[in-house]
C-alpha cells in the first residue's frame, strides 16, 4: 500500500539512497522550472547560469563521485514544448553532476506502452511516484515498497532506458531536423 510523503521527506531520499536513483519524466512542463532564474535566462535566449553549489547539486555530485548511478529518461514531444526545450538545456547541469540523461520521443514511449507517470526508483527497492496538480505543480509523493509493484516500475524503467537516446546524440539529431 503506497503512503504519501511530504516534498521535504522526498528530498531526503536523495541523501540516503545508496547505489542508484532512476527517473522517468513524462510531463510537457514543470511549473517549478518556470519559477527559476535559469528558465527566465533560457526564455531570453541566454545560456542558463547553472548553480552547481545548491544542496541538491552537491548531494548528487557527491553520490555520483562515489559510484552511485543517477539517470533519467525524459519523454519529449515532437516538436518539443518550451518546458521540454528547457530540460534539454538543463541536461547540461545534470550531466555536470554525474547523471546519465537520455531522451525518448513521446510517440516511441506510447508505442512501448510506457505510462505517463513521473517516478523515481531508489536502490531498486523503493518507487517515489510524483503527483502533480492541474497547474503542473508537484503536490506530493507516494512511496511504493511492495515488491511486485517495485518490480513493475523497474520493468517500465528498463524498457524506457533501453529505447532512450543518449543526450548528445538526441540533441544532435534534434538540431539537424530544425
Amino acid at each position: 500500500m503506497p503512503r504519501t510523503i511530504s516534498l521535504d521527506a522526498f528530498g531526503k531520499l536523495f541523501e540516503v539512497f545508496e547505489h542508484s536513483a532512476w527517473r522517468l519524466e513524462t510531463r510537457t512542463r514543470y511549473a517549478s522550472d518556470e519559477a527559476t532564474d535559469t528558465y527566465a535566462q533560457f526564455l531570453k535566449g541566454e545560456p542558463p547560469q547553472w548553480d552547481l553549489t545548491t544542496p541538491w547539486s552537491v548531494t548528487i555530485r557527491k553520490k555520483t563521485s562515489r559510484g552511485a548511478r543517477v539517470g533519467r529518461v525524459r519523454v519529449v514531444d515532437d516538436p518539443p514544448t518550451p518546458g521540454q526545450r528547457y530540460l534539454l538545456a538543463h541536461a547540461e547541469k545534470n550531466i555536470a553532476l554525474g547523471e546519465d540523461i537520455r531522451h525518448l520521443w513521446r510517440t516511441d514511449a506510447e508505442q512501448r506502452n510506457l505510462p505517463t507517470e513521473d517516478f523515481w526508483i531508489f536502490d531498486s527497492r523503493l518507487v517515489a511516484l510524483l503527483n502533480f496538480d492541474e497547474a503542473d505543480d508537484l503536490t506530493d509523493v507516494e512511496l511504493i515498497t511492495e515488491p511486485a509493484e517495485v518490480s513493475r516500475y523497474s520493468q517500465v524503467w528498463e524498457r524506457a532506458w533501453h529505447y532512450a537516446i543518449e543526450h548528445a546524440v538526441f540533441t544532435a539529431e534534434l538540431g539537424a531536423t530544425e
